[in-house]
């Protein structure tokens, strides 16, 4: 049972956002679509915050404080933990989206972006597969 079946009523996006401004704007912009959202200023406040298996999405900024967003995305898959993510990246780090793509992000946004196209997004990933979405349960590898 998970988010790719449709069992779940309000799952739950994780953003991580070192700019607590922009975090928090993302963060009423996926909250304004119905879904639950936690906002964290790092990576490291993401891991020790027990809400992993919670978080059905992650909507990360690639430069953060301590451990980047491409770490905390190699440290989880390292986990074995395949949550899917979108990344936040400047349109100058054409390095970053690479990587970011190669370890298995599902998409990469360009700063500034929308409110549409973060919601396209999170709801390409969210949506139940049966109504043209991307991903299975929460955890699952994408």
């Amino acid at each position: 049972m998970g988010v790719g079946d449709g069992l779940i009523d309000n799952p739950q996006v994780s953003v991580i956002h070192g700019d607590g401004v922009v975090g928090w704007s993302v963060a009423r912009t996926v909250r304004s679509a119905g879904f639950a959202v936690e906002v964290f200023a790092s990576a490291e406040a993401f891991i020790s915050s027990g809400q992993m298996p919670r978080t059905a999405c992650l909507v990360v900024d690639v430069q953060l404080a301590g451990m980047s967003g491409l770490h905390l995305q190699s440290h989880l898959a390292a986990a074995g933990r395949h949550i899917p993510m979108v990344f936040i990246v400047s349109p100058a780090d054409a390095k970053a989206r690479a990587l970011g793509l190669e370890l298995g992000a599902v998409n990469v946004l360009n700063k500034p972006f929308g409110d549409k196209a973060l919601l396209k997004e999170v709801c390409s990933i969210l949506k139940p597969k049966s109504q043209g979405g991307t991903n299975g349960s929460p955890g699952s590898e994408s």
